[in-house]
């Protein structure tokens, strides 16, 4: 488990997360989202005992991660995938973390397997690709076999099939009662990984919440409807709190209207429904409309 507590850091009169109180907690994927320079990296940096706070306090597992007699068993963490002596092999880099923390060299072998490093185990890491060396990253942050996984960006550089084998772990990892807290700005794959966010904007806390209820809570859901007289259907369902919007394909998009509300009122009217479908926010349209007051560039068309 992560606790932390009022946790604040800052760099001069920057401040990069501001009194942030939040439990990231065992058994569940909880996905750490925000815009850029919003303050998860320093965050977990923080976690991690890479920078001290400025104030308020950071736990795993009970103790700050400088506590741990054994850290690599605790926490398994993955922030630069790059940081790798480059003229080590994949498996001598996984060897010389394991000496010194006491881990057999079986496991080594066994999480190069996992990993999917076999063929370019005794390779230099300095010709590896981008989703060669996350899959190393990946291997060094399980080498304890730790209770918790801090994780940033560990989809970046992978292909479909190793995106897919990393949001499996991960789910594997939560259902066996480990801690996982894991970013990305894929919200399509993070969609699919989480069970939980944390969502911050300029160091704050913006959303601690279930997925779903996320998506609810700040995303507007929408009705497609496709019938036959569009423009009476139109002239029957707008009021004030209801729009509908004409799509391309001839459809209707209705917010403010569930899709029982609107067959009773088209049924009333004597119009015939072709299509009648809920279509809820995306976690992407959901973060977008959440996070908009906190980006640090917005970009204008041209």
């Amino acid at each position: 488990m992560i606790e932390a507590h009022g946790l604040t850091k800052r760099y001069g009169d920057k401040v990069a997360v501001d009194n942030l109180s939040f439990v990231v907690r065992p058994g569940v994927v909880t996905g750490f989202l925000g815009p850029n320079g919003a303050g998860k990296s320093t965050t977990m940096r923080l976690i991690l005992g890479l920078d001290r706070p400025t104030a308020g306090s950071v736990t795993v597992n009970g103790k700050p991660y400088r506590a741990h007699a054994a850290p690599m068993h605790e926490v398994g963490a993955l922030l630069e995938a790059r940081a790798v002596h480059t003229g080590r092999s994949a498996r001598n880099h996984l060897l010389a973390l394991a000496q010194t923390s006491g881990i057999p060299t079986s496991r080594v072998d066994e999480l190069i397997d996992v990993v999917g490093l076999h063929d370019v185990a005794r390779k230099r890491v300095k010709g590896f690709s981008l989703g060669m060396g996350q899959r190393l990253g990946i291997a060094t942050a399980l080498l304890g076999d730790p209770s918790t996984l801090v994780l940033d960006e560990p989809v970046n550089g992978l292909d479909p099939e190793g995106i897919r084998w990393i949001r499996e772990l991960l789910k594997e990892r939560a259902s066996g009662g480990r801690t996982v807290l894991v970013s990305s700005h894929l919200m399509s794959e993070m969609a699919q990984t989480a069970d939980h966010l944390l969502v911050v904007g300029k160091g704050r806390l913006i959303a601690d919440v279930g997925v779903k209820e996320f998506i609810n809570s700040a995303g507007r859901n929408l009705v497609r409807v496709r019938t036959t007289d569009p423009a009476g259907l139109t002239k029957v369902l707008k009021t004030p709190d209801v729009t509908v919007t004409p799509s391309a394909d001839g459809a209707l998009s209705v917010a403010g209207l569930s899709t029982d509300q609107i067959g009773i009122a088209a049924g009333k009217a004597g119009i015939t429904l072709l299509e009648l479908a809920a279509q809820a926010a995306s976690l992407e349209e959901a973060f977008m409309e959440l996070t908009h007051d906190s980006l640090e560039f917005t970009g204008t068309s041209a």
